[in-house]
C-alpha cells in the first residue's frame, strides 16, 4: 500500500542520511558559509522591470541561486504523505550538524512536537576535463511531522545548520470522508523565467485574500533544468532546481506541494540524462512517486505519469485500474485525475497526447520510444470510473473543456455533469504556445474551435483554483499574472449521482448477496 512503499522510501532515506550526518561530523567544512552572500528572489518586481519579457516569450531566468552560500533552512516545502496526522517536509541548506529538527504544534507559542530529520546530499556529473563534479546540492533534509490533527493549523520552526526560520504555518489535511470545503492551486510549466516569478507572485497574493488553500498541483515541467539559457546541455544545470524551490518556497512552506512528473523531469531527452532522478531526489511523494494516489476530505486524487505505458498489460495500466475501482464514491465522492500530457487540446503545438514525441531530436540522441495506451486505453478507464476531472500541463496555454467523452461527444453545460471536464494549466511561467513552431506568425489557435472546448488562452500567464465546495459541486477559477483580485473566469460545474452510483463497491455487493438470497 501507500504507507508500506512510503515506509520502504523513508527507510532508504535515513540510511542515507546517517552516512551524510557521519560525513558532517567526521568531515565538517564541506560547504563553507559566505556571510556577505544573500539571495532574493524579485517577487517585488512587475512586468515592466523585465525588457526581455514579451508576449509570447518569458525571457532569460532569473539569477540563479548558489545554495553553497545559503546558510539558513531554503527551498521549505511540505509534502503529503497520504495519511491526514502526517506532514512531510523538506528542506536545504549548506551544512549539517547532528541537531536537525522541525519543531511543530497547534499553538504559535507552544511547538511541543520534534521531528527529527534525515539529510542526503548528491553530486551531478563528473567533467573529466575539469576533474571536478559540475554541482554538489546542498543537504537536503526530510523529516516527517506525526500526530496532526486533522484539518486544523499547525505552526512549525526548523532548527537546521545552527539557525532557525521563522516560524511558519499549514491546515492539516481533513479526514478521508470529511465533507468540508476543499480549495487548491494548480499550475504547470513554470521554470525559473520573470514570468515563473509574476505568476508565483500572483499566487502569494492570492493566499492573502484567501488563506485556507489546502495544497497545489503541479502538473510537471517543474524547473526546466534541461533547458538553462535557452540550450539543452548534455546534462541539466541543477542550480536551476535550487532556484525553482526558492521561488516556490513562499506557497510551498504553506502547504503540500503535490507534483507529477512532466517529460522535462523524466524524459531522457527532454530531462538530459535526468530520467527523474532528481525528481525522486527532491521531492518526498505517495507510492512510487511517478503514479500515486491519495484521498483528502471528500476528493480521490490520483497521479499519473504520461511519459510511461498505460495500456492493459503495463504496469501503470494495471495499477490505475485496480486503484480507480477500490475508489468509494460514497466516502470520496470527487475523483481528480492529474498529469502533464493532455489527451485533449486544441493548441496546434503538442496536439492531443498519443504517446509518441512530435519533437526533432539531436543526432546524438535515439528518438523516444512510443507509450502505449494513449489515449484510447486511458479515456476507457476515466470514462469507465467516472472521473470528474483531468488536470494537466504540457501545452503553453489554457484550456478548459466542457464535459467529454470519445473525442466528439460534447455535453455543453456544466450541470449534472456526467463526463470528465479536462482543464490544462500550461501557463505557469514558459514561452506561451502563441506561434506554431517553425512559422513566424501562424497562432496556434485555428479559426474553427473544437466542440469540445468550451475556454482557452494563448496569450496570458496565470494560474487555476480548484474548489470542492460539497458533495456535488465544484468551483474552477483561472487567474491572470498580475491579476489577483478577480478571476478571467469562472465556472461552477454540479453533478448528481443515481443512489447505485453513491453506494459504495461494498454496499453493492451486500445488496447483491441479499437479493440473490431471498429472490
Amino acid at each position: 500500500g501507500i504507507n508500506a512503499e512510503y515506509g520502504k522510501q523513508w527507510y532508504q532515506r535515513r540510511v542515507r542520511g546517517v552516512i551524510v550526518l557521519l560525513q558532517a561530523i567526521y568531515f565538517p567544512g564541506s560547504l563553507a558559509e559566505d556571510p556577505e552572500y544573500s539571495y532574493v528572489v524579485p517577487f517585488d518586481k512587475t512586468l515592466s522591470d523585465f525588457p526581455d519579457v514579451h508576449m509570447p516569450k518569458c525571457g532569460s531566468e532569473i539569477k540563479q541561486v548558489d545554495v553553497s552560500k545559503v546558510t539558513k533552512p531554503n527551498q521549505i516545502r511540505l509534502s503529503y504523505t497520504g495519511d491526514p496526522y502526517e506532514m512531510a517536509i523538506t528542506w536545504t541548506t549548506n551544512g549539517v550538524t547532528n541537531h536537525e529538527k522541525v519543531v511543530y504544534g497547534v499553538l504559535e507559542n507552544d511547538l511541543n512536537y520534534t521531528a527529527n530529520s534525515i539529510s542526503h546530499q548528491y553530486k551531478w556529473h563528473w567533467d573529466q576535463d575539469l576533474a571536478k563534479w559540475l554541482y554538489i546540492s546542498g543537504f537536503i533534509h526530510e523529516a516527517l511531522m506525526i500526530n496532526l490533527v486533522p484539518g486544523m493549523q499547525h505552526f512549525y520552526q526548523i532548527e537546521s545548520n545552527n539557525v532557525k526560520s521563522p516560524v511558519y504555518s499549514f491546515i492539516a489535511s481533513p479526514k478521508v470522508g470529511a465533507k468540508t470545503p476543499l480549495s487548491f492551486l494548480h499550475t504547470a510549466d513554470v521554470g525559473t523565467f520573470p514570468t515563473s516569478v509574476l505568476v508565483t507572485a500572483t499566487m502569494i497574493k492570492r493566499l492573502e485574500t484567501k488563506k485556507t488553500f489546502n495544497g497545489i498541483l503541479h502538473c510537471g515541467d517543474i524547473s526546466y533544468a534541461n533547458k538553462y539559457k535557452k540550450k539543452k546541455p548534455h546534462r541539466a544545470a541543477q542550480h536551476v532546481w535550487d532556484t525553482w524551490g526558492m521561488i516556490a518556497q513562499p506557497i510551498s512552506s504553506r502547504m503540500a506541494y503535490i507534483v507529477t512528473p512532466g517529460n522535462h523531469e523524466v524524459d531522457e531527452y527532454d530531462s538530459t540524462m535526468e530520467n527523474g532522478t532528481i525528481y525522486s531526489k527532491r521531492f518526498i511523494l505517495p507510492g512510487n512517486e511517478h503514479y500515486y494516489t491519495f484521498s483528502m476530505g471528500m476528493v480521490t486524487f490520483v497521479s499519473v505519469s504520461t511519459d510511461e505505458d498505460i495500456d492493459p498489460q503495463s504496469d501503470q495500466g494495471v495499477w490505475l485500474d485496480r486503484t480507480l475501482a477500490k475508489v468509494d464514491r460514497s466516502v470520496t465522492p470527487w475523483l481528480v485525475i492529474f498529469q502533464h500530457r493532455p489527451i485533449y487540446n486544441s493548441n496546434l503545438n503538442h496536439g492531443n497526447w498519443s504517446g509518441e514525441s512530435n519533437y526533432t531530436y539531436d543526432d546524438h540522441w535515439d528518438k523516444m520510444p512510443t507509450y502505449e495506451g494513449w489515449p484510447d486505453d486511458f479515456e476507457a478507464l476515466i470514462l469507465k470510473y467516472d472521473v470528474d476531472f483531468v488536470l494537466a500541463g504540457h501545452v503553453h496555454h489554457y484550456e478548459r473543456t466542457w464535459p467529454v467523452r470519445n473525442r466528439n461527444e460534447v455535453t455543453k453545460s456544466y450541470n449534472d455533469v456526467k463526463s470528465p471536464v479536462h482543464i490544462t494549466c500550461g501557463h505557469g511561467g514558459k514561452t506561451l504556445y502563441r506561434i506554431v513552431w517553425g512559422s513566424e506568425e501562424k497562432n496556434t489557435y485555428n479559426e474553427h474551435v473544437p466542440e469540445f472546448s468550451a475556454a482557452r488562452d494563448n496569450e496570458n500567464w496565470g494560474h487555476c483554483e480548484i474548489e470542492f465546495l460539497d458533495a456535488t459541486r465544484a468551483k474552477h477559477s483561472m487567474y491572470l499574472m498580475e491579476q489577483p483580485d478577480a478571476p478571467k473566469e469562472e465556472v461552477i460545474i454540479t453533478k448528481k449521482r443515481s443512489r447505485a452510483e453513491r453506494l459504495s463497491p461494498r454496499t453493492l455487493l451486500l445488496v447483491l448477496a441479499l437479493l440473490i438470497r431471498y429472490f
